[in-house]
């Protein structure tokens, strides 16, 4: 038995990396997945997107462990395609217990600052809003709990002291899911909804060029001191937050609620 037999997951940006890793992993624990991710590019972004390729991956990944998956391509800031994946997703797979709203990009594209603003906060502060009120409803209409994770980053924690549109986006998104979590805590604990955040430090996607740290400091020097690690690591792996994700939305931690769980190398207690 797994430790999520029975249970669905609805999981964003899940096509590859941190997402694909979470949807792969429940699987393999017995969950089904609700798997939806934007794969195209946005002109804010910098390094190369997902792909239809990469989100066909990921359901070969997730049906050869066994279990069924509902993906579809869509971007988290338009609420009503969203919703909508939502729903073919709770009419083919059952009512969801699990939400894990990881999708996020990084700022480093041609837009200009104002776009950069606009679009990061778009995906990673709205977008996470967004899969909020299109699974929060369900979930207390369907009366039996669950969990939900918030996808921050050691940037929602501490700033990084730059004062560029793309950057100050990020740490100001990353910032606010987390008070977006400790709302939805609140609010959702009568309803045995367990709501909690993980702060990851860089991690070896391509949205971190990989984890190759001294590429991006060569790039912007001012983020040396933002991604230097108390364990001597670049990065952290996809997994290393997949299993603290999934130790949140198990019964191992069924009274955690409210939290933020640094997935950091150390990163956040050296400074």
């Amino acid at each position: 038995m797994g430790k999520l037999d029975g249970k669905v997951a609805f999981i964003t940006g899940a096509a590859r990396g941190q997402g694909r890793s979470h949807a792969v992993r429940l699987a393999q624990e017995g969950a089904d997945i609700i798997a939806v991710d934007i794969c195209r590019q946005m002109e804010v972004v910098g390094y190369p997107m997902s792909t239809t390729d990469d989100l066909e991956q990921t359901v070969e990944e997730v049906e050869k462990a066994g279990r069924r998956i509902v993906a579809r391509e869509v971007d988290v800031r338009d609420f009503d395609a969203l919703e909508k994946a939502f729903g073919e997703g709770v009419a083919e797979l059952g009512p969801v217990g699990i939400v894990l709203a990881n999708a996020g990009i990084g700022p480093g594209g041609l837009a200009s600052e104002q776009q950069q603003w606009d679009d990061v906060i778009g995906v990673n502060l709205t977008g996470v809003w967004n899969t909020g009120r299109v699974a929060i409803p369900s979930m207390v209409e369907h009366g039996a709990g669950g969990a939900i994770v918030l996808t921050s980053s050691t940037g929602g924690l501490i700033g990084p002291g730059i004062n560029h549109a793309g950057v100050l986006g990020y740490t100001a998104s990353k910032h606010g899911v987390i008070g977006l979590m400790r709302s939805w805590a609140n609010y959702l604990a009568p309803h045995y909804i367990r709501v909690n955040t993980v702060a990851p430090t860089t991690v070896r996607t391509p949205m971190a060029g990989g984890g190759d740290v001294a590429a991006i400091i060569e790039h912007v020097p001012e983020l040396a001191g933002s991604l230097t690690n108390a364990i001597p690591v670049e990065a952290v792996d996809p997994i290393d937050v997949t299993n603290a994700i999934l130790w949140l939305v198990s019964d191992d931690a069924r009274y955690i609620t409210g939290t933020v769980i640094p997935v950091d190398a150390g990163n956040i207690n050296r400074r």
